[in-house]
């Protein structure tokens, strides 16, 4: 089965850390561009952030820059997003979607079922 697969959303107060990952069954990461995106209850879904295939450049939405950081790793299959300095207006279903080729452009391939983050006291 082709999916993509988010991972470790939870609960966090505000200031703290969580980092996301993604992976991915059926197909590899190695040759696609990832894009991260969040939806937070009555808003649009936002893109956050990119991370290209191979030389692994970035792209951050303003609203993360400085506290986001996007990697990869392709032996594990896995891209992460490290999201520090955490807000609450940061809660939203996060997901992340797989584009073959080197940089994040519509349409994507596949998209994740996306995980909860929730930032509050």
């Amino acid at each position: 089965q082709v999916q993509l697969v988010e991972s470790g959303g939870g609960l966090v107060q505000p200031g703290g850390s969580l980092t996301l990952s993604c992976t991915s069954s059926g197909f590899t990461l190695d040759d696609s561009a990832i894009g991260w995106f969040r939806q937070a209850p009555g808003k649009e879904r936002e893109g956050i952030s990119c991370i290209s295939r191979k030389d692994a450049s970035t792209y951050y939405a303003d609203s993360v820059k400085g506290r986001f950081a996007v990697s990869r790793d392709d032996a594990k299959n896995t891209v992460y997003l490290q999201m520090n300095s955490l807000k609450p207006e940061d809660t939203a279903v996060y997901y992340c979607a797989s584009k073959v080729g080197y940089w994040c452009t519509l349409p994507y391939d596949h998209m994740g079922q996306g995980t909860q983050v929730t930032v509050s006291s």
